[in-house]
């Protein structure tokens, strides 16, 4: 009697669902890409992208804006999106359209998005620039008794100054923010960095920049690491925050003085040598 040949099974993985379609507008030019990151429940038609895509076109550079899934004119829905996703869409922007290095410049959670970027692809991003960076805005940007609506609710409503409808929070994004924290260990990348902050921002805390500052580690072996600009901004933002407004009061009754030291010191001694091309360089 045959005995019948063993039976194999072949177990099949199902494939991912395919992410949303993106919106995106890409400028051609020279240099590293400038890629803008959107904030929270923003787009691409921003001011500042806008301003930021005139200023690359007017220099011949090459930039790049987008939109996250579920935002502006991508596909998805909105509350189905996490700040996973979205550093997701991010990446894919750099894969499928720069192909190449990239001068990432985060608004607000954009800010936040930069950070993870540099922590997953470090070898293409080329400097960064964050204007009011948000990095870990799910554990300092909301209250005890939010985040707990969160978790029992799984949504959050809260009004919206930049439009009629409300700015949503899901359970989601919240719980995908805490797991992708940034300021809880140092951010291993070693290039260019300038972060923008006012301190006035009633959104997000001047106190965060100097923390993002400090958890970028800085490698000293770089040939573009500059240990004075640090020391220069670590006691500029000191003397600001201890002064307050007699500091400013300062600033503006000899701002001739202190315009011309600036441009010298900060402005062509550091900040020049780092972005503007070099004799025989290739940009």
């Amino acid at each position: 009697m045959a005995i019948p040949a063993a039976m194999t099974e072949e177990i099949l993985t199902p494939e991912p669902p395919a992410r949303p379609k993106l919106a995106y507008n890409h400028t051609p030019g020279r240099g590293p890409t400038i890629l803008f990151l959107c904030g929270y429940a923003s787009d691409m038609q921003g001011s500042k992208a806008l301003h930021l895509e005139a200023w690359a076109k007017a220099n011949g550079r090459a930039f790049l804006r987008f939109d996250y899934a579920g935002c502006g004119e991508s596909e998805g829905n909105f509350e189905d999106e996490t700040l996973a996703t979205w550093r997701d869409d991010a990446l894919r922007m750099i894969d499928d359209v720069v192909k190449g290095p990239v001068v990432l410049v985060g608004s607000s959670m954009g800010g936040w998005i930069m950070a993870l970027i540099a922590k997953a692809r470090p070898e293409v991003v080329a400097g960064m620039v964050g204007i009011a960076a948000a990095p870990d805005f799910t554990d300092w940007g909301f209250t005890m008794e939010q985040k707990l609506a969160l978790l029992q609710h799984g949504r959050l409503e809260q009004p919206n100054d930049y439009g009629d409808t409300p700015t949503v929070t899901t359970r989601a994004f919240w719980a995908s923010g805490e797991a992708n924290r940034v300021l809880v260990q140092p951010i291993a990348w070693g290039g260019p960095v300038r972060l923008l902050q006012g301190q006035k921002d009633k959104e997000v805390p001047w106190e965060h920049a100097p923390r993002l500052a400090a958890a970028i580690r800085h490698l000293p072996a770089d040939p573009r690491f500059n240990p004075h600009v640090r020391q220069l901004l670590h006691v500029s933002f000191k003397v600001a925050a201890k002064q307050g407004a007699r500091y400013t009061d300062l600033l503006l009754a000899h701002r001739d003085i202190v315009g011309r030291q600036v441009t010298e010191n900060l402005y062509q001694r550091h900040l020049r040598p780092l972005f503007a091309p070099q004799r025989g360089s290739v940009v």
